[in-house]
């Protein structure tokens, strides 16, 4: 019995790729951190983490569910647990509704605007799954997915939404967009093939690339004004310009050889996100 549980949880963890939380945590902890002008309690900390896992478990079992259909199609794909027979469309479900109940109960916990916020966010955050079967703006409606993360943040702390926690967010938006442009070019003749939109199978691969280096050039654009706009220090800027090296980085990677798409998405992105929370946290330290 207990083996069968421990299996279930691999096979859950599997599904969202549980890991992959490395890129939202960062920036709604950032968030915390200017907000709260330094430490944010541990109670803050614990609250914002969950908010921020429950909501992600819910947004990738939503995706998961949505794209039984297509991740079985796809050999990329096919041996997902949401496909091979591992998880049920009841379990998925009922994985589903536990985390959004969970987001919901931690937004009431955390105040009164969180609360209010939270059936919207959850709305954007699932809406995210259909897209692609209608529009190739579906890139962008997953980096406000994330996006919404900062916004969330600074929420928690002061129930306010003031201009440089969206100047973050403009900033996790294109950067989230334009990561998932590139990985997205390993399906553009699976997508051709089923109709589904995606600016890769819409436009071919030169110009998604160009868009997608356009989208992390607006990336660090805003990270810049963020650090302006919330008046930090020179380490914050630091974090802002070296962000944009990163993502030239990655670009470099994928252009070279596509069998980096991989490596660029989670590995260098990964390393972005805790770098740039590292940064700030030393900002506000040496402010």
């Amino acid at each position: 019995m207990l083996a069968n549980y421990k299996q279930k949880l691999k096979d859950f963890n599997e599904l969202v790729m549980f890991e992959h939380s490395i890129f939202s945590l960062p920036f709604i902890f950032i968030a915390m951190v200017v907000a709260a002008d330094g430490w944010f309690g541990f109670s803050l900390l614990i609250l914002g983490a969950l908010a921020a896992l429950s909501a992600r478990n819910f947004a990738m079992g939503v995706n998961r569910y949505a794209d039984r259909d297509i991740d079985a199609a796809n050999p990329r794909t096919a041996s997902r647990p949401n496909v091979d027979g591992r998880l049920d469309g009841s379990s998925i479900l009922i994985f589903i509704a536990v985390n959004a109940l969970a987001f919901v109960v931690v937004a009431y916990i955390i105040n009164p605007l969180a609360f209010k916020l939270s059936v919207p966010i959850l709305a954007v955050l699932g809406s995210y799954s259909y897209f692609k079967r209608f529009s190739s703006l579906a890139h962008i409606i997953l980096g406000i997915s994330l996006g919404l993360a900062p916004i969330a943040g600074v929420i928690a702390i002061q129930a306010s939404v003031p201009l440089w926690s969206v100047l973050l967010s403009l900033g996790v938006i294109f950067w989230v967009a334009g990561f998932d442009l590139l990985y997205s070019l390993q399906d553009i003749e699976f997508d051709k093939s089923k109709g589904l939109h995606s600016i890769p199978s819409m436009y071919g691969a030169e110009a998604t690339l160009f868009i997608s280096a356009l989208f992390h050039s607006l990336a660090v654009l805003f990270w810049v004004l963020f650090v302006w706009a919330a008046g930090l220090g020179v380490v914050a800027f630091v974090a802002a310009f070296g962000s944009g090296a990163v993502l030239a980085y990655e670009q470099m990677l994928v252009r070279r050889d596509f069998t980096q798409i991989d490596r660029a998405f989670f590995t260098v992105n990964g390393y972005l996100g805790i770098a740039f929370f590292i940064l700030i946290v030393i900002d506000r330290i040496v402010a």
